[in-house]
């Protein structure tokens, strides 16, 4: 295979194959106005546009490729409660209230996603049943934490801590120690997700344009988004570029650090074999800083994704570079083929808590989810038309929180970060 990972269409991923549609929207051509201009067709952008969209604002939308192009197009389809990493470090700055608020926000994000399924009918494999699993006796230790968190929250959905001895019922793999589930979890197709949520945008009014990339705003009381062969002026200007943002708005571009994920997709397993390595079909994560991710797909295919890359370089080939970390998972698949290979950039940020504030009153961004975009985004979508709507309370918790920006300048900070992140992985050693 040893295709490119980045090119000017869709990753040639199972996601692609399997896609309900498949969009064809034009090229921005001339001068348009909106209430909202949106930048970028991922997770971030189309939500917003969905939330402005069902309150009657008019909306157009930017996409620099194809709709889902970046990370929503290419994620583990991973559904998992939670927003960012621990808000309780936050607390001086926004108190104990906007530290609750936070994690009840975590739990909202996934019911967003829940709830926009339902609303609009959406064919994207939703899947309810997660399960944390544990390598190290500190996960064990911090997942407690976490059940013990929950509770106090009085979680709506199924939570339930395991030992070695019930692994089996989960996950066949003697890689783990112990873990929880969470029912309140779970996976899905994330371009379908996406494209059927744009779809129900469009329904409403909203308007999208691909192969129209952001080239410059203009910064005043009407903002103006410049693309090659046209513009859109607008009240209020909504940046969701994330990783891909590049060089549009340089605030912002250097408190994201694009980092490497790739996922594999085996042929569709027997029935008998996927039984066995998840009998209950949960999604599942390790705890480790370079973690294993990975589910299975609606025809039963196992997706197995992990190898946060850092320094900016791409495998020269990402079925060589994950089949090994599937097979310590799973040896008995060493003769499975692999159908698809594919990867793609996520947004981290420095203190791994999204971004979301404002460059002026009317010019909004929301970016590096850290690997946890799939619900986080959402939340977003839904805080940023609150805030346009004239509701900013919660817009603002995030909006107060500090984010430095990386040293290093545009060349240097991912090598400088992935030298950092040697001692973490070095901490997963224990």
């Amino acid at each position: 295979m040893n295709a490119p990972v980045h090119t000017d269409q869709h990753a040639p991923s199972y996601y692609l194959a399997s896609a309900n549609r498949h969009t064809e929207y034009p090229r921005l051509e001339g001068s348009l106005s909106a209430d909202v201009c949106v930048v970028g067709g991922g997770f971030t952008g189309v939500s917003t546009a969905l939330n402005l969209a069902e309150r009657g604002y008019r909306v157009i939308l930017l996409e620099a490729r194809k709709l889902s192009w970046g990370a929503t197009g290419r994620n583990g389809g991973q559904l998992i409660r939670g927003i960012g990493h621990g808000a309780e470090q936050f607390r001086n700055e926004i108190g104990s209230e906007g530290v609750e608020a936070i994690f009840r926000m975590g739990l909202e994000a996934v019911e967003i996603v829940r709830h926009t399924v339902a609303k609009y009918d959406i064919d994207c494999d939703l899947t309810w049943g997660y399960f944390d699993a544990a390598t190290r006796p500190r996960h064990m230790k911090e997942l407690q934490e976490s059940f013990d968190e929950l509770s106090r929250y009085q979680y709506a959905h199924e939570i339930r801590m395991l030992d070695r001895s019930e692994i089996p019922s989960v996950v066949g793999s003697d890689m783990y120690i112990g873990g929880m589930i969470d029912m309140g979890s779970g996976h899905v197709h994330p371009l379908n997700l996406c494209l059927g949520e744009a779809a129900a945008a469009e329904q409403m009014g909203a308007q999208f344009f691909e192969y129209s990339p952001a080239i410059r705003i203009e910064h005043g009381s009407k903002p103006v988004v410049h693309t090659e062969h046209g513009s859109v002026s607008a009240d209020f200007v909504v940046l969701g570029g994330n990783a891909y943002i590049g060089d549009l708005e340089p605030r912002i571009a250097g408190k994201v650090l694009p980092a490497g994920s790739y996922v594999i997709a085996t042929e569709p397993l027997p029935e008998a074999v996927h039984r066995r390595l998840i009998p209950q079909n949960m999604a599942i994560c390790d705890q480790r800083v370079a973690l294993d991710y990975y589910r299975l797909s609606a025809d039963k295919r196992l997706l197995f994704g992990g190898m946060c890359n850092y320094s900016g370089r791409e495998p020269a080939s990402i079925k060589a570079a994950m089949q090994p970390k599937m097979l310590k998972v799973f040896p008995e698949l060493a003769d499975v083929r692999i159908d698809y290979e594919w990867g793609g950039n996520i947004g981290i940020g420095a203190n791994r808590m999204p971004q979301l504030g404002r460059l002026s009153d009317n010019v909004i961004y929301a970016q590096a989810y850290s690997g946890h975009g799939v619900n986080a985004t959402h939340m977003m979508g839904r805080l940023i038309a609150d805030m346009i709507s004239g509701q900013a309370e919660r817009f603002d918790v995030f909006a107060r929180i500090k984010h430095m920006t990386f040293p290093g300048g545009k060349h240097l900070r991912s090598p400088l970060l992935a030298a950092g992140m040697l001692y973490y992985r070095f901490m997963d050693l224990f």
